[in-house]
């Protein structure tokens, strides 16, 4: 059992934003030391709002939080040297070279010479960076900058390293090897990691444990496997021909929950989400429902539980659709 303080604590944390837009209602969130801590939800869900406060770059209207055993209002400066932070857009400078940058930030810490030197190669060699090293960072390729802002999150040796969405804006090739890394940092470094992400694969693969935001909230929190494995059966999920309004959408849930196996109901527009003792099984069943309540079917799908539907279960709606729900309060009030 791990005794050990937490690497980070948050509790009751509250930001608002002018237009009474709220982006966390009362965030609370525990990380383990040497973990790798997933904080998963859409755009707009408050994962970016809670990362600035925990590193001292925005304070919460009310709650505590502590990194690194430091307390983020009473003593931002001790955070501050025992974090690296990986913003979502690069910080490095693009007329630098990759090694004036990784030396500058070196030397904000504190760090000289050979010591200096010794980690700065190093870090351009562990990130495939060496051969561009002397080049000016803006002719690197996305994947090579995000390398770059890993490796100036690195360069003092933090205790904690917050990835920000790390991998947006990569393309699939760039995003697998920065999977990888992550997951060697974790590994060979014993580093706490947290990762907030949207992209639901990348919390499955990555976090040890994760924790679900919505609406600037923990609506579950657990270990990928864990979470899935408390939603019983398989997800039916059925593509209808027309979208259909309030009245349809109670005539459908009542018609399907009738069919024997049947657990939960949630339909969106064109979109109906089932859980099922056995998928295959209830699919006859589900679609002879449906019809004989005038509705016509498009597609139907079975799968194992997901983490969407873990969001589904615990957040009410579909992954995919909670972002455009969140997005005008982004917009209204820079929450991420």
């Amino acid at each position: 059992m791990n005794t050990r303080a937490p690497a980070v604590e948050a509790r009751q944390l509250i930001k608002t934003y002018p237009g009474d837009v709220t982006a966390l209602g009362g965030m609370d969130l525990t990380v383990a030391p040497g973990t790798v801590f997933g904080l998963l939800g859409p755009n707009g869900a408050g994962k970016s709002t809670t990362v600035k406060i925990l590193t001292t770059l925005a304070r919460p209207d009310s709650g505590t939080a502590t990194v690194a055993g430091h307390d983020v209002l009473r003593h931002p400066d001790r955070v501050r040297r025992a974090i690296g932070v990986v913003a979502q857009h690069s910080g490095a400078d693009p007329v630098a070279t990759g090694r004036e940058n990784l030396q500058l930030q070196g030397r904000l810490y504190g760090l000289r010479g050979s010591t200096l030197e010794r980690r700065v190669d190093a870090l351009l060699e562990r990130f495939a960076l060496a051969d561009a090293a002397r080049r000016p960072v803006k002719g690197y390729s996305g994947g090579m900058r995000r390398r770059l802002d890993v490796a100036l999150g690195l360069v003092h040796r933090p205790e904690v390293l917050f990835l920000d969405e790390p991998t947006t804006g990569l393309d699939p090739e760039a995003r697998a090897a920065m999977w990888e890394e992550i997951g060697r940092l974790a590994g060979e470094e014993g580093l706490t990691i947290l990762l907030t992400t949207h992209y639901l694969e990348e919390a499955d693969r990555l976090a040890e444990r994760i924790a679900i935001v919505d609406r600037g909230r923990i609506v579950v929190e657990g270990t990928p496997d864990s979470l899935k494995g408390e939603l019983r059966g398989d997800a039916v999920h059925v593509e209808l021909r027309e979208p259909v309004g309030e009245a349809g959408r109670a005539l459908l849930t009542a018609a399907l929950t009738a069919v024997p196996g049947v657990h939960e109901v949630l339909c969106e527009g064109r979109r109906i989400s089932v859980r099922a003792d056995d998928g295959a099984a209830s699919v006859p069943a589900l679609l002879a429902a449906l019809d004989r309540a005038g509705a016509g079917v498009a597609s139907a799908t079975v799968a194992r539980p997901s983490l969407d539907d873990v969001y589904l279960r615990h957040a009410g709606r579909h992954y995919a659709g909670a972002g455009a729900d969140t997005a005008l309060a982004g917009l209204a009030g820079g929450v991420r």
